[in-house]
């Protein structure tokens, strides 16, 4: 026999004030979602303006300051240490052969003349050859010059063979002077040894080396990109390249200032000067290469340092913040408050931008109110109240168009 389940008066009751409750809580969450506050209206488009109602959430993002008239600044530039080239000789061999001796090591201070490696070359020892042949020719034409005179004084020879001979001695004098300064150029020319000697030919700092003893050697491993067997230079005074904008270009000409803040010395300063400036812009970084030459008495800065040049730039116009500055296109663009709430485009051009601030050389007054934050959103409203006005053409992508439709 099944048991039967009969259900109590308290239970009965329970049940019913559950589904009360129940009732009661679905009918708060929907007088509650009726409370919620309407969203706020959206801003109109009148003419080039666009207006904000009075109180509307997005204007505590808008927040603006007043355009500042220009003062100078400082531009801060990538800059790059290195060797002074008019006191650097890049050292090449001038005959074939194999390295079997080396004098010098970087860090070696050398003088002109001061050796720094050897070289077996058989192709020198052949113009030592040459050399010697040439002397030996000179002496023998020399000896028959003087017996010619001697022929000709007692009336043996005509004047024609006397003046042949002083021919030939002139042309061995000169061939022999010729194969002597080859040779004395790269070594001795006494004696034929075939050892050539590399030597500094200026004074300064072997900073460079590029061979091992026992190396095979040619003259025609030399020239751009190829790497010199020594490197010598006069490290008191570096040259630094410098990377310009093309809005720098006016404040980096020969003969202008510039300091250096080098990572290594923080809070030191160092001084240089402009000694040559690029007629043309690097197609690939877009900047005008400048050179400058800075003082290194006492070899702290070194070459391949990267460094920031910091000039001192003249400018005239406004200065607004740099986030203040949206593109339309081509075009710059920055908002101004016209009035509390409302706000309109204006195109400007830029003078010079840095990191923080830019300079407006044309498009703004001093003391207008420019938006310097959250432009971007700005600009955003701007597109969406042009497409809502049905002008979507003057929309740009980013938001930035502020023409308004004609009136029909």
């Amino acid at each position: 026999m099944q048991p039967s389940f009969r259900r109590s008066p308290l239970a009965a009751l329970m049940v019913a004030g559950s589904l009360s409750a129940l009732m009661l809580l679905t009918a708060c969450g929907e007088s509650t979602k009726t409370a919620e506050a309407p969203p706020p209206p959206a801003p109109i488009l009148q003419g080039k303006q666009l207006r904000f109602p009075a109180g509307h959430p997005q204007l505590k993002l808008l927040a603006s300051r007043p355009a500042a008239a220009a003062v100078d600044v400082v531009a801060e530039l990538p800059a790059r240490l290195v060797w002074n080239e008019e006191r650097t000789q890049r050292v090449y061999p001038a005959f074939g052969g194999r390295i079997v001796a080396i004098t010098a090591d970087i860090g070696t201070v050398v003088k002109p003349g001061t050796p720094l490696a050897r070289i077996a070359s058989p192709d020198f020892g052949s113009a030592q050859s040459d050399t010697a042949k040439a002397g030996v020719d000179l002496s023998l034409a020399r000896k028959t010059l003087a017996r010619q005179r001697e022929l000709f004084d007692a009336g043996i020879i005509a004047r024609k063979d006397l003046e042949q001979t002083e021919a030939d001695v002139a042309r061995a004098q000169a061939e022999s002077a010729r194969a002597a300064a080859r040779t004395s150029l790269y070594g001795t020319a006494s004696a034929v040894n075939q050892q050539l000697g590399i030597t500094s030919g200026i004074n300064g700092v072997v900073v460079e080396r590029n061979l091992n003893p026992g190396q095979e050697v040619r003259p025609d491993q030399s020239g751009p990109g190829v790497p010199a067997l020594f490197v010598v230079t006069d490290p008191s005074s570096l040259w630094v390249q410098i990377d310009a904008k093309e809005t720098d270009i006016a404040s980096m000409q020969p003969g202008a200032s510039f300091e250096l803040q080098v990572p290594a010395y923080p809070g030191e300063v160092f001084t240089g000067k402009v000694i040559a400036a690029s007629d043309s812009i690097d197609p690939g970084t877009r900047t005008i290469k400048v050179r400058g030459l800075v003082a290194n008495a006492d070899r702290r800065l070194k070459g391949e340092m990267l460094v920031t040049a910091r000039v001192r730039e003249k400018l005239t116009g406004v200065v607004v913040p740099s986030t203040a500055v949206t593109l339309d296109g081509s075009k710059h663009v920055v908002y101004v408050q016209v009035q509390p709430g409302v706000f309109e485009p204006r195109t400007v051009v830029l003078g010079h931008m840095g990191s923080k601030e830019v300079v407006l050389s044309s498009g703004l007054q001093v003391g207008d109110q420019v938006v310097g934050d959250n432009a971007l959103l700005l600009a955003r409203e701007f597109g969406v109240a042009n497409e809502d006005a049905g002008n979507p053409a003057s929309a740009a992508v980013n938001g930035n168009a502020v023409e308004a439709p004609k009136a029909k």
